[in-house]
């Protein structure tokens, strides 16, 4: 049994005394996995991380997501997570970087925008700036535990549009411009995501939301942002600071995430494994039935 200490009354734990180079899919990582399940957020410290460490385990949630246009048979890079220009940065001007950043300092899941949603993000700390530069997370499972009966209802019918231009939107248009955002069509996900392993219910919603199937823009934003600020209050909020060698995993179907700032003169990587969600992890609770054409109209 695997030694744990809890990050947060809600979720998380820290598991101490293991190397995750050690880690295979037959070692370690059934309890990992465990762990993941029931507390939605791991913390390992003291981690001599190499990227090919990185790959391997983000590879045990599920298959790594590609962002970039790589040739045919190119190892996936890993995202980087930086102020600094870094190989794998998906935005190369530093002006646009730094809005890129501040984009993340919205609450978020991984990947809402895409085909497959994510299951897993594996961040890892490398260079830490002296103060600020933590990452939130919160618990979209609790907080659903927690929502009035009333959003409840509201939340179980809701199909909800995503589009990663939007939570660059927020930030800036001229962002929001940018072709690596702009190739990405909207997808539709259900508000609700069930956990196939403890059948609990997590509410999945982040910035890249910005509508619902069937309300009005300003009712469905409406409805997105008092979901989102139901979960999200201060004592919901576990705050990482970052030490060099940490590593981070949470489940991108019952936890919401946020950047913190941090003086920018000084550098800040973290460098990222996001994994894609397979059918047994329960994908179908969250694909929308078909939508009424009247409906999509509106």
């Amino acid at each position: 049994m695997l030694d744990t200490v809890k990050l947060h009354d809600d979720f998380g734990v820290e598991i101490r005394g293991v190397d995750l180079r050690a880690v295979t899919r037959d070692h370690l990582f059934p309890d990992i996995r465990a762990l993941f399940e029931a507390h939605s957020l791991l913390l390992f410290r003291g981690q001599d991380f190499d990227e090919d460490t990185h790959r391997a385990l983000a590879t045990l949630f599920g298959p790594i997501e590609d962002l970039r246009d790589a040739a045919e048979g190119a190892p996936i890079e890993r995202a980087m997570v930086s102020n600094a220009m870094t190989a794998g940065a998906l935005v190369a001007d530093k002006r646009l970087r730094l809005l890129d950043l501040k984009a993340n300092f919205y609450w978020h899941t991984d990947s809402t925008f895409l085909p497959v949603p994510a299951i897993s993000n594996v961040l890892a700390g490398y260079v830490i700036p002296s103060g600020g530069g933590a990452t939130e997370i919160v618990s979209t499972r609790i907080g659903w535990d927690r929502l009035s009966p009333a959003l409840k209802e509201q939340a179980r019918g809701a199909v909800v549009r995503h589009r990663f231009t939007h939570s660059r939107r927020l930030v800036d248009e001229e962002l929001a411009q940018l072709p690596i955002y702009t190739r990405y069509p909207e997808v539709l996900w259900r508000a609700v995501w069930r956990n196939p392993v403890n059948e609990r219910d997590a509410l999945f919603l982040g910035a890249h939301a910005g509508g619902i199937v069937g309300r009005e823009d300003a009712d469905g934003r409406a409805l997105i942002s008092a979901l989102m600020d139901a979960v999200t209050g201060p004592e919901a909020i576990y705050a990482h600071a970052w030490r060099p060698g940490d590593v981070l995993i949470w489940d991108q179907r019952a936890t919401m995430h946020r950047g913190t700032p941090w003086n920018y003169e000084e550098e800040r990587t973290l460098a990222s494994f996001v994994s894609s969600a397979v059918e047994a992890d329960g994908i179908a609770s969250v694909r929308p039935r078909q939508i009424e054409p009247e409906l999509e109209l509106q």
